[in-house]
């Protein structure tokens, strides 16, 4: 098991489906899915925090191949692996398969936003900068951590889901996020798709505005668009979002 990462996971002996969330996120997210698993995958599942999210420990330097090995230790050497990734996590995702070419099988890369403009980066080279922001309340951080993972509006500031995301010290709480995870960078995916052996999906909700269908199928892989979902698709709706691992089964 890898170091430093809190780990969700369930199901039987099997191919393994390693499910890796955006960023501001953590496991949690997957909330929706043990069930889903349980009836329609054949093995077992994984869900981590990825470094500097929930209750994993940061990196020093956040890099999509630093994240990719810090999670690496999760997929035995002998087990295929599917691995489906969510924003930050779709990038990671691919990373991996190129990092493990003999145990990733598969790739599905969710939500990722492949164009990114100079004022896209600065916004985030921004954010990295900036302390971590402590807040009065609960409430208040919550709010926050919503906002940044993309969940505002489908999960409730109470929900259980939530508690990963926050930390409390002194009477204050904040988004348990290391703001230095915004400086993670532009992914290559040109270069990325090149490296990954396994076969690769990238999709996206239809009412995603992170990225467009053009702009995916102009990286010349297999890609789908799920009708009725935002960017956090795999929260809005389980089951469609699952549907994309129906050719890796």
């Amino acid at each position: 098991m890898a170091a430093d990462l809190r780990v969700q996971q369930g199901g039987d002996p099997g191919p393994v489906l390693l499910l890796l969330h955006g960023l501001g996120a953590t496991g949690d997210v997957w909330g929706g899915w043990p069930d889903l698993l349980r009836h329609r995958w054949p093995g077992r599942w994984i869900a981590p925090d990825l470094p500097g999210h929930g209750g994993s420990a940061p990196l020093e330097r956040y890099t999509f191949d630093g994240l990719a090995a810090a999670v690496a230790g999760l997929i035995a050497p002998d087990v295929p692996t599917v691995v489906l990734g969510h924003s930050l996590g779709g990038v990671v995702a691919l990373e991996l398969a190129a990092q493990r070419p003999a145990q990733v099988r598969g790739v599905v890369g969710l939500g990722i936003k492949v164009a990114w403009s100079d004022e896209d980066l600065q916004r985030a080279q921004a954010m990295a900068a900036r302390p971590r922001a402590w807040y009065p309340s609960r409430a208040e951080a919550a709010a926050r951590h919503l906002r940044v993972a993309g969940l505002d509006g489908l999960l409730a500031a109470d929900d259980p889901a939530v508690n990963a995301g926050l930390v409390q010290h002194d009477g204050r709480w904040a988004p348990v996020l290391d703001p230095a995870a915004f400086g993670v960078g532009r992914p290559d995916m040109a270069g990325l798709l090149a490296r990954c052996a396994a076969p690769v999906v990238l999709a996206r909700g239809a009412d995603d505005a992170m990225n467009t269908d053009e702009q995916l199928a102009a990286l010349g892989v297999d890609t789908v668009t799920l009708p009725g979902v935002g960017h956090n698709a795999h929260v809005q709706d389980p089951e469609l979002t699952f549907s994309l691992l129906d050719s890796f089964q």
